[in-house]
């Protein structure tokens, strides 16, 4: 456990007011030594607390049996934000619990890519922003192994469009015959007339394509019009130079963004529930000010495409079994998903 230092409490102090960190509880930093009683009211914010899966507890100092060493994960880019918000506070509170994400030496990182990377021992555990799969459960008996899916936040799907698109919104239906070559033109569905040009990450890498593909496509083709792109961020940089294209990623990374807008989702026509939160703040503002997601509308399940976020763990006796039930106990403290809120995602609890 950490010693008491006030240089440590200055770095905080100035971190937290700068909002390069957010979330940590004042009782952590208690218990840590590095504020003092009467300066406890400073950073309090008060948790509730009530178990889910796993056994928990509301502080992440509280949590018990973490193991020490270097531990490599990997997987789903989805969770990026997760990972920047909660992962230097766990090393303050943990010092020598230490986390290194580790890419694939080929093809991309993704949630499958992960769960591969797992399975051949490669990390302690992964990251997912799907299920795991049937044949991946299998692979894993195959090799003497047991997968566990750990749930730990609520993210949604936004779809992204060029900002001076105009359009009410789109219905799931609508959605998937843009991604499956049907619908071609933005008239077809109440936008201008201008050709629609579809991008996508691959699925072989993302689990937001697998999710997307078998739960907006309904398992059906995409259509080989579908522009392929490398990661969100080639994606979004497509998509605001192109005034007729569109593009699909988690939430958190599309909401916020200051060159592109996320339109309302229906399951029927008219049926729009924005992924903003209210009030939209106009793009124009933006970078000085940053729209919210949703999380009223992600959390009641309004919005059409919500999913769950997985750490993925290999359920044995072993201290990579050990890191990765941690890590999961530690995001699922009350402190953690406050954390997780505060990345744009919506907490289990």
């Amino acid at each position: 456990m950490l010693k008491p230092k006030n240089s440590l409490f200055m770095l905080i102090s100035l971190l937290l007011t700068a909002g390069l960190i957010t979330g940590i509880s004042g009782l952590t930093l208690l218990k840590l030594g590095v504020i003092s009683p009467e300066n406890f009211s400073i950073f309090s914010t008060g948790s509730s607390f009530s178990d889910l899966e796993l056994t928990t507890v509301a502080d992440l100092d509280e949590v018990e049996n973490i193991p020490e060493g270097l531990f490599n994960y990997g997987g789903s880019t989805s969770w990026i934000p997760i990972q920047t918000a909660v992962n230097p506070i766990i090393e303050v509170v943990f010092p020598r619990f230490i986390l290194r994400y580790t890419k694939p030496v080929n093809g991309k990182p993704g949630s499958g890519t992960g769960i591969k990377m797992l399975l051949n021992n490669q990390l302690s555990f992964s990251l997912s922003s799907r299920s795991l799969k049937a044949e991946e459960y299998q692979q894993g008996k195959n090799q003497g192994l047991t997968l566990k899916e750990i749930p730990v936040a609520i993210d949604a799907i936004a779809i992204a469009v060029h900002p001076e698109l105009n359009l009410s919104g789109l219905t799931i239906s609508q959605l998937k015959q843009i991604y499956r070559g049907k619908i071609i033109n933005w008239s077809q569905v109440g936008g201008p007339d201008l050709p629609i040009t579809p991008y996508s990450r691959s699925a072989l890498d993302s689990g937001t394509v697998e999710f997307f593909g078998e739960n907006v496509l309904e398992n059906e083709a995409f259509s080989d019009k579908v522009i392929r792109v490398a990661t969100t961020t080639e994606g979004l940089q497509k998509l605001s130079q192109n005034r007729g294209g569109i593009y699909y990623a988690s939430a958190p990374e599309i909401i916020p963004q200051c060159t592109i807008k996320a339109l309302s989702i229906g399951r029927n026509l008219g049926e729009w529930i924005s992924p903003y939160q209210e009030p939209f703040i106009p793009l124009s503002q933006c970078p000085t000010q940053r729209n919210q997601v949703n999380k009223a509308a992600f959390r009641s399940g309004d919005y059409p495409i919500t999913r769950r976020l997985f750490v993925i763990v290999k359920r044995n006796n072993s201290i990579d079994a050990k890191a990765g039930i941690a890590y999961a106990n530690l995001l699922l403290t009350q402190e953690g998903q406050n954390l997780i809120n505060r990345a744009g995602f919506v907490s289990l609890r």
